[in-house]
């Protein structure tokens, strides 16, 4: 099982406090999370003074409980750990979508287990795959579904800087502090 409080402190530590750099499109942000998840939650201040035990409450509840990565943390930790992070970044849907299909692509033409619906969302079959293929694929399983999620992740790091030149400002970090 995963230790959410701390994979939030490691987070943070990243996200760092206030920021409003003017190639980011989330705008004001503080603590990693933008002015529109903030006051998506309530929070109509200003930014520079976001409360941190606000954003410990919408990483814990939107990043981790609701899409269902608690749920995975329970077969695969470092996986769980891996999609929270993702998810913060990119958004919990696109997380599990990688997610989704990793497990398509490494279920052998379907002779580990069925294809699941890439639909974007923690349920009973992706459970069951995930679990079929750790089974599978013993204790080497959830670092091959690990690297299998973050080369997704990176190709689309790549891409979004590819497609808009302002994001290439973020490029590197996001490699050194998202991918692996």
């Amino acid at each position: 099982m995963t230790n959410i409080d701390r994979l939030i402190d490691d987070v943070i530590a990243v996200e760092g406090d206030y920021s409003n750099h003017p190639a980011d499109r989330g705008g004001p942000t503080r603590w990693g999370v933008t002015e529109t998840v903030a006051r998506s939650h309530g929070y109509a201040g200003s930014m520079r003074h976001f409360p941190y035990d606000e954003a410990v409450a919408i990483y814990k509840r939107t990043y981790w409980l609701r899409p269902g990565f608690d749920k995975i943390s329970l077969h695969a930790p470092e996986l769980a750990a891996e999609l929270f992070d993702t998810g913060i970044n990119m958004g919990p849907a696109t997380a599990t979508g990688f997610l989704q299909r990793a497990l398509n692509a490494l279920n052998r033409n379907g002779q580990d287990f069925p294809d699941i619906k890439l639909d974007r969302k923690i349920g009973p079959q992706t459970i069951g795959a995930l679990q079929q293929f750790l089974k599978k694929r013993g204790a080497n399983g959830e670092r091959v579904i690990l690297k299998a999620v973050e080369a997704l992740q990176g190709e689309r790091y790549i891409s979004l800087a590819e497609s808009r030149p302002a994001n290439e400002a973020f490029l590197y970090g996001w490699l050194a502090h998202r991918i692996g």
